[in-house]
């Protein structure tokens, strides 16, 4: 039997069928098609009785019509002719899914995409028809569910979809329906599997290359899996196990690094300042209207190409999926607004968000050194930063445009998403690499040579090799500049997270006095301990972020200690800041950690001026007492388990194990595991923190003396070899109960619990 729909109202209601009856040769289905009702299996005179009081508006017909004429050696023509007659049919809705709200859309129903897909129209589409062909698959794969993951499927059609994207007049249409499949394709495709990849790349010219690279970050990034449970070490570790290959996102990143000139004409990309034709004071609310339905650059290119190209009929709206005026079925908008010429300043915003990403993620991949000589090369920072005023940071209208269906703080406003990218991309380049130095200009890298002169310390290598001709110019660098958009931001800001992080990736690696007292000098020291203490900072993110740049900015500094203690200059401040750290310790570990580490340092200085901070500092005084010590200790063993342990959490049982390292430095490792066990008994759960711990050590040796394990950042963090660390943990774990050192000798046996297996299962 054929299922028919009884009537358009009914189209929501799968139940609400006719049915008339054709033998299963009728179906005529073709290979591979999905088994539903084709409209070339149905005679036409049915279809006549049943398409005005179903309304569907002649499509099955239509589709019937294009079957016969589909064939090898029909007339293509007569194709094309039909095709023109269904597209504006599915434009209309394609055009009113994109400008009602998300939530009401999805409950809408759009007949016209349902006929066509219900009737085999998606399958029966020839991959002559080009243009309008790539029309109707992208109308119906937005307004019918499941046609999208269908296609998904088909491997050899998706890659062909990438050869259609040599023809400058039908690339639009198709990157935006690659990106739509690539969103729901369950797996990865290899970019090395697409016909001639380089030469295709090298066609495009800058515009269809930042386009591209929206279809390059869906075949570049690690998938995602959902769920945080897969998110913990044990996990991570279990998949490495099982996946010794690279995935197939780092193959697709080598594959794009090896294309000649790929990442010279990005950094180009990133670079290349706007032609402002127009004063920006006036382009928000030119934009206004247009922007309650564009959202993504494929849109904006496609306007621009009408603004350009055809600026005497820019008084009607073209279809996003659509090239020219005279086929695309234009509709016509309600105020009929002359496109902006200002429209290019958030045409190359929505470029460089595209183009900021992909680089973004090949810096934090296998290539990273390559990626970053690359871009040093190329002068990415210098350019970003001559960017920076005008574009990355440019201040807001009072009625700054958002995305439809968002509000002004919402991340995803174009505005806001590029100073985020912008952000991430510094964070990636600064993090445990020489090239940092990169972000100050001539000026500011003398201004280290003589902080480390003054202080009789020897110059940074880093600094003394950074090549002057590829530093930021002008009066400031960026990460000076960065330093003052980060003073000023308010207190809700979204924005602080990311400042911080990027911040706190320049003083990442081995500790630097300069680098430390080139931030003090500018006041960041004050301005984090304002916002921890006087504003009481509520968000945890934005809360962990400062701690941790307060760590790396304070660490081993006593100048920075000093500083500390002349802002927190009352009990009442100093408790503050205590609660602070206290509310959360997986957020503030990394300061104590800090804090642990400069104490032991300064004390076993003889120097007058350590000596006097020491006496007077607030925090250095309240960390010196064995019983504060202690309960940290006690604290960051118990919030944490090997089940729960990940990548934000493990730095919890890295700083326990610093206070224990620092410990056994002075034979004082008995003391504290006996002090644990006594506070186990007090909280009358004896076995309970040591057993947990001593699964944490046997999981932290399966971790971290991993092979591929990089183990230089602890050694950095800490400035204790990573030889002291594996010994501190090997004596904790000794099996041997009459070992002073060993945690066996502080459980009881009827507690004991030691051999449970914590594997992955």
């Amino acid at each position: 039997p054929v299922c028919l729909p009884a009537a358009s109202a009914g189209l929501a209601d799968h139940g609400s069928y006719l049915l008339r009856f054709a033998t299963p040769g009728q179906w005529g289905l073709r290979k591979g098609w999905p088994a539903q009702p084709s409209a070339h299996a149905i005679t036409e005179a049915l279809l006549k009785e049943r398409d005005k009081q179903a309304k569907w508006n002649g499509i099955p017909l239509l589709l019937q019509k294009l079957y016969e004429n589909s064939h090898p050696n029909s007339d293509f023509s007569q194709c094309q002719s039909i095709l023109k007659e269904i597209s504006p049919l599915l434009s209309m809705e394609a055009m009113a899914f994109v400008t009602e709200d998300r939530k009401a859309a999805q409950e809408s129903t759009f007949p016209n995409t349902y006929t066509f897909d219900l009737f085999g129209g998606v399958d029966v589409i020839s991959d002559d028809l080009i243009k309008d062909c790539l029309s109707i698959l992208y109308n119906t794969c937005i307004c019918t569910e499941g046609v999208t993951k269908r296609l998904a499927e088909r491997n050899d059609f998706v890659l062909f979809l990438f050869t259609l994207m040599t023809n400058k007049k039908t690339f639009l249409q198709t990157a935006t329906l690659i990106e739509d499949i690539l969103g729901v394709k369950k797996e990865m495709i290899q970019l090395e599997d697409i016909p001639n990849l380089a030469s295709l790349v090298s066609s495009f010219d800058q515009q269809q290359l930042a386009n591209f690279c929206r279809i390059l970050a869906v075949t570049i990034s690690e998938l995602d899996t959902g769920s945080d449970d897969k998110h913990t070490l044990l996990a991570k570790n279990a998949q490495q196990k099982k996946n010794l290959c690279p995935s197939r996102a780092e193959v697709n990143q080598a594959t794009l690094l090896n294309i000649p000139g790929f990442v010279e004409r990005l950094c180009k990309l990133a670079t290349r300042k706007v032609s402002e034709t127009t004063g920006t004071s006036n382009f928000l609310q030119e934009l206004e209207e247009w922007y309650t339905w564009l959202d993504n650059a494929l849109v904006l290119d496609a306007l621009m190409r009408v603004a350009n190209e055809e600026a005497e009929q820019s008084s009607t709206v073209w279809h996003p999926e659509l090239e020219s005026s005279d086929e695309s079925g234009l509709a016509n908008t309600s105020t009929r607004t002359q496109l902006p010429q200002s429209m290019k300043i958030m045409h190359e915003i929505m470029y460089k968000l595209e183009v900021l990403y992909v680089l973004c993620v090949l810096l934090m991949g296998r290539q990273r050194n390559q990626v970053h000589k690359l871009i040093a090369e190329f002068k990415l920072i210098p350019g970003l930063n001559n960017l920076f005023d005008k574009l990355i940071w440019r201040k807001h209208s009072a009625s700054a445009l958002v995305l439809h269906g968002h509000n002004q703080n919402c991340d995803c406003s174009p505005d806001i998403t590029l100073k985020i990218q912008f952000l991430r991309l510094l964070q990636s380049f600064s993090d445990h690499h020489e090239n940092k130095y990169l972000l100050l200009n001539s000026q500011e890298l003398n201004e280290l040579s003589a902080i480390s002169l003054k202080a009789n310390i020897p110059e940074v290598d880093a600094v003394v090799n950074t090549d002057r001709s590829l530093v930021c110019d002008g009066k400031r660098g960026l990460l000076t500049r960065l330093l003052q958009v980060m003073k000023k931001e308010p207190a809700e800001s979204s924005f602080r997270f990311w400042q911080a992080r990027a911040v706190e990736s320049f003083l990442r690696g081995a500790t630097s006095y300069a680098d430390q007292m080139f931030l003090l000098k500018r006041g960041l020291l004050e301005h984090i301990l304002y916002c921890i203490v006087d504003s009481e900072c509520k968000s945890r993110d934005v809360l962990q972020s400062y701690f941790d740049l307060l760590g790396e900015l304070m660490k081993f500094n006593i100048d920075a200690f000093k500083r500390f203690n002349k802002y927190i200059n009352t009990d009442e401040k100093f408790q503050i800041f205590l609660n602070q750290i206290n509310s959360s310790l997986v957020d503030s570990n990394m300061l104590v950690r800090c804090i642990t580490l400069s104490l032991d340092r300064f004390e076993n200085q003889s120097d007058i001026k350590v000596a006097e901070v020491l006496s007077e500092c607030r925090l250095l005084s309240y960390m010196s007492q064995m019983s504060m010590r202690m309960s940290f200790l006690f604290r960051l063993i118990n919030i944490i388990h090997v089940q729960t342990l990940t990548q934000e959490n493990v730095s919890c049982l890295n700083t326990s194990l610093v206070i224990l390292m620092l410990a056994r430095r002075k034979d004082k490792l008995p003391f504290y595991l006996h002090t644990l066990q006594e506070m186990e008994y007090t909280e009358k759960y004896p076995g309970f923190i040591l057993n947990n711990f001593h699964s944490l050590l046997r999981f932290w040796q399966q971790h971290y003396l991993n092979k591929d394990k990089d183990s230089t950042c602890l050694e950095n963090s800490s400035c204790i070899s990573f030889t002291y660390w594996k010994e501190t943990v090997s004596i904790l774990l000794s099996p041997d109960r009459t070992s002073p050192c060993a945690i066996v000798s502080y459980i009881d046996e009827a507690y004991m619990d030691i051999d449970r297996d914590f594997t992955e299962e």
